[in-house]
């Protein structure tokens, strides 16, 4: 599903979609950063494992470089996700009409998509079932993930 062009074009579309990116990459790293910092990760660490995705193993001895890959493809997947959030609003009004209970479940939605099937599919090993690991994920993904992207596409909605 892709936005339709008019909707491209709009200069509220494409404001919703940046600062859907930009708070949903932003809150979810914060999230990684000060999660699994106090499990011992650094940032760098952190964004490398992301870059593992497509970098194997080989993202952790890649240092600063590996974990910049890491960032950029943190928010491509971000920019993504918000992109899908406002191309499935435009085929069902529910998510425009109830975007707080409708991102919560996007949310969700997304943890089971990025945990199930991206990161298997991916070059990153998948790690263990850790409960604390599973319910930080699953409320970051339903609070900072799923909300923002729905509530910024439906607020660029209202400016129009």
């Amino acid at each position: 599903m892709v936005a339709c062009a008019a909707d491209m074009k709009s200069e509220s579309f494409w404001r919703g979609v940046f600062y859907g990116t930009l708070a949903v990459g932003t809150l979810d790293a914060l999230d990684a950063v000060i999660f699994f910092g106090f499990r011992g990760a650094t940032p760098i660490r952190i964004f490398q494992s992301i870059a593992a995705g497509l970098l194997g193993r080989a993202a952790f001895s890649g240092g600063l470089p590996a974990a910049i890959l890491g960032v950029i493809l943190h928010y491509f997947i971000a920019f993504g996700i918000v992109l899908t959030y406002y191309a499935a609003s435009r085929r069902i009004g529910v998510l425009r009409r109830r975007p707080i209970a409708c991102g919560i479940a996007y949310g969700v939605v997304v943890y089971v998509v990025m945990n199930f099937v991206v990161i298997p599919l991916s070059a990153a090993a998948s790690g263990r079932f850790v409960l604390p690991v599973f319910l930080n994920g699953i409320a970051i993904h339903m609070f900072g993930v799923g909300l923002p992207a729905a509530w910024f596409t439906t607020r660029a909605d209202a400016r129009r």
